[in-house]
């Protein structure tokens, strides 16, 4: 059964392709005609919603202002439609809005989820808050405004980066990572070859993924920076870029799995340095040079040309020291995901994999004299 609730409200002149109106309405009427979608995941791994979970302690504090006599709520909640909303001109700027709303409300919440479920929560108070609602052109433009709107505020950067794939027409900043963001969503959801699971399906840490153990922001950064200078570049102008890419990236973490299992398997960033942004990163660059230079391009090639990093001694991800010279050594797990240790870092793995061939047995101190003091690999 459908209902109409009317509004009458300001239109502001704006957007050519968009209806902009502003009315006042209390939170129960505004449950009657909008939803929260919380942001989750199929089985397959397809995206649905694109909200925040509640924040239950944030939600009380709220709740219990707008219990006193004098609380006043002067910021506009944000509500977006694609369909469900008939407008009628009444001059002057003003207008008269007839929202059809049944079983599952027309609209959606875009900002103020958490205001409103204060609200919603205090029966016996008739406040009204002002409404902003804009009448989207179809889904997708509906998830651009909620990025749009959001990206100024402190919202998590996971869901938004999770959400940048779905979109189109962001601003460059926001779309030159879509690419990146789609990419790591398909090695945490999808499996590898012969669907069997890949080294990073389910161990990345999203919005709609947070048993995750690795940051879905050091995968991208691998992804970003092999995208503009490294392997994924040339895969970019190949046919099928986007499933090559994938399994380029996840032979290359099963590699590093295969070769230090006890490091990766069940553990998380603060028991392994391997599974640590730090750790992650600056493998990636090591991923850049064994493609590179010794042609690395499957999870066996990568498997052989990493493998001198096995050596006893040379990589202390879950306990010992890092000795990068005779002047830098460092505690396991004092390395940070700071710019200088992810140099430091990725300059030490980089001079492994590219001077592996002077390795002779396990010969620790011949091969770390093969290396030389500095990169200018990172330059």
């Amino acid at each position: 059964m459908s209902n109409t609730k009317k509004f009458r409200a300001i239109r502001a002149r704006q957007s050519d392709r968009h209806k902009v109106f502003s009315f006042v309405a209390t939170a129960r009427e505004i449950f009657e005609i909008a939803r929260i979608e919380r942001a989750g995941r199929t089985d397959r791994g397809d995206l649905f919603g694109f909200q925040r979970p509640q924040v239950s302690k944030h939600i009380h504090e709220i709740r219990d202002y707008l219990r006193k006599d004098d609380a006043v709520l002067p910021n506009s909640v944000v509500l977006a439609f694609v369909h469900g909303v008939k407008t009628k001109d009444l001059g002057d700027g003003l207008a008269e809005l007839h929202v059809e709303h049944g079983d599952v409300p027309p609209g959606l919440i875009v900002d103020g989820q958490q205001r409103l479920t204060a609200l919603h929560g205090i029966a016996d108070k008739d406040f009204q808050v002002f409404v902003s609602a804009i009448v989207c052109e179809d889904d997708e433009d509906l998830r651009r405004q909620f990025i749009l709107i959001n990206n100024t505020r402190p919202l998590s950067k996971e869901l938004i980066y999770e959400l940048l794939p779905t979109v189109s027409g962001l601003p460059h900043r926001m779309s030159s990572r879509a690419f990146a963001a789609s990419l790591t969503t398909l090695l945490n959801y999808v499996s590898g070859d012969e669907g069997a699971p890949s080294a990073l399906q389910g161990e990345i840490k999203q919005h709609t993924n947070p048993s995750g153990s690795i940051s879905s922001n050091a995968i991208q950064r691998v992804i970003m920076n092999s995208r503009a200078n490294g392997a994924l570049r040339d895969i970019a102008r190949e046919d099928d870029a986007s499933k090559k890419s994938m399994k380029l990236i996840g032979d290359f973490y099963g590699a590093v799995m295969d070769l230090f299992p006890e490091a990766w398997i069940g553990m998380s960033p603060r028991t392994s340095r391997l599974k640590h942004s730090v750790g992650i990163i600056a493998l990636g660059y090591a991923m850049e040079i064994a493609y590179a230079l010794h042609g690395a391009r499957t999870r066996e090639d990568f498997r052989d040309k990493l493998a001198c990093l096995t050596v006893d001694g040379l990589c202390a991800w879950t306990s010992g020291s890092w000795i990068f010279n005779r002047d830098e050594n460092r505690p396991w797990d004092k390395l940070q995901n700071t710019p200088p240790d992810i140099r430091l870092l990725s300059d030490y793995l980089v001079r492994l994999v590219r001077d592996q061939g002077v390795r002779q047995g396990s010969d620790l101190e011949q091969l770390r004299a093969a290396i030389p003091e500095q990169s200018t690999f990172l330059n």
